[in-house]
């Protein structure tokens, strides 16, 4: 769309821009524990922790900075994972919506047959790319074979509806004309018409679950305890069936939930990543003691694969409410964590 000048140099850069802080949630700890294993490794090879050693200061001396700036970046990964990220993301999806939005009501083709929109076949005489348009014509299809009725307007306006995601055509000085079973003649100052843009992938009024914020997700599971404290009652039922109903209005309330209560560990979970990757990083570096940075690397990418495939998992066992998936993103930071800190407790002993 850039090259082909739908789009200028700043919208590109607006939409790269509000997927940084998504891209920042993973960065953030990754490029930690690279860094960690890559210095810690050239540390050790070069024999340089020996003399540390030798001059009277321990492993925890040396790396109680970086596990300050460990605790601060898990700070900001908390920003951007319960509040700036899904807002972000949120953003792009609206800036792209009016982006293919504006492009369809800008550049309907002259000349041609439209049949973007389902039940409509359009014909656009003249278009000035503003949103005003000249000789158009309307044809609605009927079960998708047969023409139902048709007008033909000298004058069009189109407007885009954003937070209903219709498109407004509203044409002048219109004239119908005889096809299919309508075949009388009219004439109208003025028809409208409102027509869905891209139904399949309309948004809702309130972003997905995948998008809220930390307090939206908070608001939308207290609103789904609400719905599901409602009392069950039924005049034609016995007991037995009021406690079967009962049951299975408390599985779906779970299935209601498990969905939300994922995404709110999982955004907690995440922010504690650069911690748990720091922790493991700093004792693995020291053991690999290798200053090669593909040794580094390779190590690096091989503990991301570990880490996240918790997070996957988790997330693909969301329609199983009963394994509390949502419990499982925790697993990879009990375990990093237990794993480094044993391994710098060795360490830092020389064993």
């Amino acid at each position: 769309m850039l090259v082909s000048g739908q789009v200028g140099l700043s919208v590109v850069a607006s939409a790269a821009g509000l997927l940084i802080p998504f891209v920042w949630v993973f960065a953030l700890p990754m490029g930690m524990l690279t860094a960690t294993l890559l210095i810690f490794g050239r540390f050790s090879a070069d024999q340089e922790l020996t003399a540390a050693r030798a001059g009277g200061i321990s492993l925890l001396s040396l790396t109680s900075p970086i596990f300050l700036l460990s605790l601060f970046l898990c700070v900001v990964s908390a920003l951007l994972n319960m509040e700036i990220g899904p807002r972000c993301r949120v953003a792009y999806t609206t800036l792209f919506f009016n982006l293919r939005a504006g492009i369809t009501s800008a550049q309907l083709p002259e000349g041609h047959f439209i049949k973007n929109f389902p039940g409509y076949i359009f014909f656009v005489g003249k278009n000035n790319r503003k949103g005003d348009l000249q000789d158009v014509i309307v044809l609605a299809v009927k079960n998708e074979t047969n023409i139902d009725w048709g007008v033909r307007a000298a004058r069009g306006r189109v407007d885009i509806d954003t937070a209903n995601r219709k498109l407004n055509l509203t044409l002048s000085d219109v004239k119908s004309l005889p096809l299919g079973e309508r075949d009388t003649l009219g004439s109208y100052e003025e028809v409208p018409l409102q027509l869905d843009l891209e139904p399949a992938q309309r948004a809702p009024q309130k972003p997905k679950v995948d998008d809220m914020t930390f307090a939206q997700l908070r608001q939308e599971l207290h609103e789904l305890e609400q719905l599901s404290n409602l009392p069950i009652s039924g005049t034609n039922l016995t007991a037995a069936q009021l406690r079967a109903r009962n049951r299975e209005w408390q599985q779906q309330r779970k299935d209601l939930m498990a969905p939300v209560l994922f995404q709110i560990h999982r955004q907690v979970a995440y922010s504690f990543a650069c911690f748990g990757f720091t922790l493991v990083g700093i004792p693995l570096g020291i053991r690999v003691h290798r200053r090669e940075t593909t040794v580094g690397i390779a190590v690096a990418l091989g503990l991301v694969a570990v880490y996240y495939s918790f997070i996957y998992i988790a997330q693909g066992l969301q329609s199983r409410p009963e394994l509390a998936s949502y419990l499982i993103v925790w697993v990879p930071n009990f375990l990093f964590q237990a794993v480094g800190s044993v391994l710098l407790w060795r360490a830092n002993r020389g064993v």
